[in-house]
């Protein structure tokens, strides 16, 4: 199963890796002397008169990021709303930012606080710098408590849990738009790697038998019909884009650790989507023939019907890409949740809009229409032949909700299968047997509501030789041991994690390499929800999966991500790096 996936994924390969935003990998040959984090950046907290004072000690040759910053508080009223003034800072063009605002040698911040009583306030503060040397280091986060009537301020551990907070209103000096035009330039860089992101998603083995029927139908279209049901597509795409987004900023905003894909973290929704594909190969194959209501409104939104089936295709397309993050994505994404909601949603837009770019593209362009053969019996070979790709990406999602609830669930979603498709077919035969179909769908629904069955994961019994769970304590206790680790965020229902495993990191020649540079392999598994995983992973600004973070031992220098699709040299250097070979 892995290796057909990762067969599937290694056409996107070739495209040109992209970084989180300020997050250089430092694999130069002979890399400078870099501080760790807390001697580049000295935070001291004091009240003042108006609330609160954040001021920064920046060492030389090292910045940090204006839009960066965020201040979120907590008292036992409930959450303190703080509002403030950032001071000018240096434009600069970053590689990644675009054109931002930067500070050097120090930043004085003030922030209101509005206390609603007199209990001790436990402080949140987020901050990112670089090196003008090359390293950017990951999001900061510091901790402090604040008691208002002893007029004193304390740095403290992380919470135990997640506390619902208030951010800061933070604006910046706008006196000759300079920072507006930032803001602007940085947005619309994001934007342009959503755009390309989305773009991608098409390749991707659930979506590209989707797009595929579409661009097929456009073949035997007038050209007004071709263009309404692209645009309506398109408005799927982009809607059902923004309307997740809305929801993961709602759940982040409201206090829950989710990220990319959360939805496929639920068995439930596993299974659900492992019965559409099923039945729209079914359909496909010319097995079974649904209804035109019922086409464009569930099961078989793929084929080519009226308007609101285009519309749902695109809401189709974009519910079984959620499992993958395509190169670029990563950086808009980690992006995009760092933003006022209005930004982000902006930035989900984007993408959603490079999904739909390429049936526009055969919608408008003579020359792309112009690549394919003229209509012909081919046509229905090949609508035949896609129905093979839905099979195997239901053989795929059966085989996460096994990995997610245990083999027992597996059989369960099995059985629920057959019954499913034989419900469909005695409901072709009308009569008196349809009430036996509609008993044979409501028991494949059943088997797929069955929970617990059981309950025992396959994450950690097949981490594999020299592979270690990964937990927060077992990471500080290597990395002070001396020793280096590279952290392998992963989940089941991750496409491009498996491509990745498969074609590089679980290779004999890089596992070899792990063992010869004396680096821990640690994998996360997030297949199913773990709020100290999403944690982890949002402390390194991104919003889902793959991500793989290399930590050199304690005191040796700071960690430092790989991109989201990965080669063996990619791998190779950041083991030199880390290890010091």
């Amino acid at each position: 199963m892995r290796l057909l996936l990762a067969t599937l994924l290694l056409l996107t390969s070739t495209f040109s890796q992209a970084q989180l935003p300020g997050t250089n990998n430092p694999f130069a040959a002979e890399q400078p002397d870099f501080l760790p984090v807390e001697e580049a950046y000295q935070l001291e907290v004091e009240p003042s008169d108006e609330g609160l004072r954040f001021y920064w000690q920046i060492a030389d040759g090292y910045y940090l990021y204006q839009h960066a910053f965020k201040f979120q508080g907590e008292d036992d009223e409930g959450a303190l709303a703080l509002q403030g003034q950032l001071p000018q800072g240096i434009d600069r063009t970053d590689e990644f930012f675009g054109d931002v605002t930067v500070y050097y040698n120090q930043a004085d911040v003030t922030v209101e606080a509005e206390r609603q009583g007199d209990d001790t306030v436990q402080l949140t503060v987020t901050s990112q710098g670089c090196a003008d040397a090359g390293l950017c280091y990951p999001p900061r986060k510091q901790y402090f408590s604040w008691a208002p009537d002893a007029g004193t301020v304390t740095e403290t551990t992380p919470p135990a849990r997640k506390a619902s907070v208030v951010t800061t209103q933070m604006s910046a000096p706008q006196s000759d738009g300079a920072s507006s035009a930032q803001g602007l330039g940085s947005l619309s860089y994001m934007m342009l790697l959503a755009f390309l992101g989305g773009a991608i998603l098409n390749l991707m083995p659930c979506v590209f038998p989707i797009l595929s029927l579409k661009v097929l139908s456009f073949a035997q279209s007038t050209d007004e019909d071709r263009h309404l049901h692209s645009w309506l597509y398109t408005a799927g795409v982009v809607i059902s884009f923004v309307a997740i987004a809305a929801v993961l900023i709602g759940l982040q905003q409201a206090g829950s650790a989710v990220g990319w894909g959360f939805q496929l973290q639920s068995p439930g929704f596993v299974i659900a989507l492992a019965y559409l594909f099923l039945v729209m190969g079914l359909s496909l194959s010319g097995l079974v023939s649904l209804g035109g209501n019922l086409m464009n409104t569930g099961s078989s939104l793929a084929d080519r019907g009226g308007l609101s089936g285009s519309f749902f295709t695109g809401v189709l397309a974009v519910v079984v890409a959620s499992p993958c993050t395509a190169p670029f994505m990563g950086t808009a994404l980690g992006f995009a949740v760092t933003q006022p909601p209005v930004v982000g949603l902006s930035v989900f837009a984007a993408l959603g809009v490079g999904m739909a770019a390429p049936l526009l593209l055969f919608s408008y362009s003579g020359g792309a229409r112009a690549l394919m053969p003229r209509p012909g019996p081919w046509m229905e070979t090949l609508k035949e032949f896609l129905a093979f790709p839905l099979y195997g990406a239901a053989i795929w999602l059966v085989w996460v909700a096994g990995r997610q609830t245990g083999v027992n669930t597996m059989a369960a979603v099995l059985c629920g299968a057959l019954l499913l498709t034989l419900g469909l077919w005695l409901w072709q035969q009308g009569g008196k047997r349809r009430w036996m179909a509609a008993a044979a769908v409501i028991s494949a629904i059943a088997l797929a509501s069955i929970d617990n069955l059981d309950p025992a994961r396959g994450g950690e019994a097949s981490l594999g030789e020299g592979r270690v769970a990964w937990s927060e304590p077992t990471l500080e206790e290597l990395r002070a041991a001396g020793k280096p680790v590279f952290v392998d965020v992963t989940a089941d229902w991750c496409i491009t994690c498996l491509a990745n495993e498969r074609a590089v990191l679980f290779t004999d020649d890089i596992t070899a390499a792990f063992a010869d540079h004396g680096v821990t392999y640690m994998v996360a598994d997030w297949t199913n929800y773990d709020a100290e995983i999403a944690e982890f992973i949002a402390s390194h600004g991104r919003t889902g999966i793959p991500l793989y973070v290399m930590y050199p031992p304690l005191g040796a220098g700071e960690p430092f991500l790989l991109p989201q699709i990965l080669t063996d040299q990619l791998v190779i250097d950041a083991l030199n790096a880390a290890s010091g070979k």
